[in-house]
């Protein structure tokens, strides 16, 4: 998947063959503007003023607390990408997408993630500092407290996506009972895998902070004891040995530098029991940039501006399990998440 110049018209589809588009100009400055517009109308209310039905940009700024003709403005701006519609009348209404993904109450909402971008802006900052010094941004340990529970209510807006693809496609052992879910937040992985498996029960280990907003979050599945939260920190965490069945980690990786990973991959190997699976749902760096779309390899540098590290390949990651003593499946690639893949390994029996 990608953003950019893309042509509308014939005229344009003939200027970007001929090399006469500015695409540097197209890259930047509409998709700045695009960005801030839909984070700034998420968060001033705009369309949920618009839930009910289309309205007038005075009468949008009534519900809102904002002026009449700022408003008219980024209503117009909103309507050029297709986020409401204009009646001919004066009035805007939500467009289909805006319903599904904007809406706070929708089953598909992403309006805490788009939030939670504002947070996301204040890292993207750092990418000439990380470039000149080679010094991240660790996103960890710069959250306040009310950012540290957006941040958990978008990683499980995200999760709706992708979780019954995970569950429906992770290699459990079968007659699995004991299941640890490493990073996992929200829970919504780990609940939607034992939702499939009846026998199940897992343990979904995170921070402190994250564990103390994300409790409600899995409150809300009703899960009982099925799926239960321990706070520690991954990397110094007893994980236990022959305790599990089934490790899952999902979108933790890229946070590590390779050596945390490879002690980590022992430890969650010391963890399994004999025949037990251990699987990393990540976004997967390609062997040459070019083998995957814009948004994979744009994902390996927000997140070594973010933290220590960046996304990893397949073969990397099964290297640590090779070397911890598993032995590696071929990786699963996702469907619903291109660029995301599962890779798992199994505990030798004996």
């Amino acid at each position: 998947m990608r953003v950019g110049a893309m042509a509308e018209n014939v005229f344009e589809t003939m200027g970007l063959m001929a090399g006469m588009v500015p695409t540097p100009f197209v890259d930047t400055v509409p998709t700045v503007g695009l960005a801030r517009t839909v984070m700034v109308a998420t968060r001033l209310g705009i369309f949920e003023a618009l839930a009910a039905g289309p309205a007038g940009a005075a009468e949008v700024a009534v519900r809102c607390g904002t002026d009449a003709r700022a408003t008219g403005k980024l209503l117009n701006a909103l309507s050029g990408a297709d986020y409401v519609r204009p009646d001919g009348d004066g009035r805007f209404a939500l467009s289909p997408a805006s319903r599904k993904w904007l809406l706070r109450d929708s089953p598909q909402s992403l309006y805490q993630h788009t939030l939670f971008l504002f947070v996301v802006q204040g890292w993207v900052e750092h990418y000439e500092e990380f470039v000149r010094t080679g010094r991240p941004v660790d996103m960890h340990q710069g959250m306040k407290d009310a950012e540290w529970a957006l941040y958990q209510g978008a990683m499980r807006e995200l999760a709706t996506f992708t979780a019954q693809e995970v569950a429906l496609r992770a290699p459990v052992p079968g007659g699995a009972r004991d299941m640890l879910d490493i990073g996992g937040s929200h829970g919504f992985y780990s609940v939607s895998i034992c939702r499939r498996r009846p026998t199940l029960r897992a343990t979904v280990l995170d921070l402190p902070e994250a564990v103390r907003h994300a409790a409600p979050i899995l409150a809300r599945e009703e899960m009982g004891d099925r799926v239960v939260h321990r706070a520690a920190d991954a990397v110094t965490a007893d994980l236990g040995t022959n305790a599990f069945d089934f490790v899952f980690i999902g979108n933790l990786l890229h946070h590590f530098d390779a050596e945390t990973n490879r002690d980590l991959t022992r430890r969650i190997t010391r963890a399994l029991r004999p025949g037990g699976v251990f699987a990393a749902f990540e976004v997967l760096r390609p062997r040459v940039p070019q083998a995957v779309g814009q948004m994979e390899i744009l994902a390996d540098l927000f997140f070594a501006v973010t933290s220590k590290s960046g996304t990893w390949s397949a073969e990397e990651i099964a290297g640590w399990q090779r070397d911890a003593g598993l032995v590696p499946q071929r990786a699963r690639r996702m469907l619903t998440a291109p660029g995301f893949g599962l890779q798992a390994a199994r505990k030798p029996r004996g």
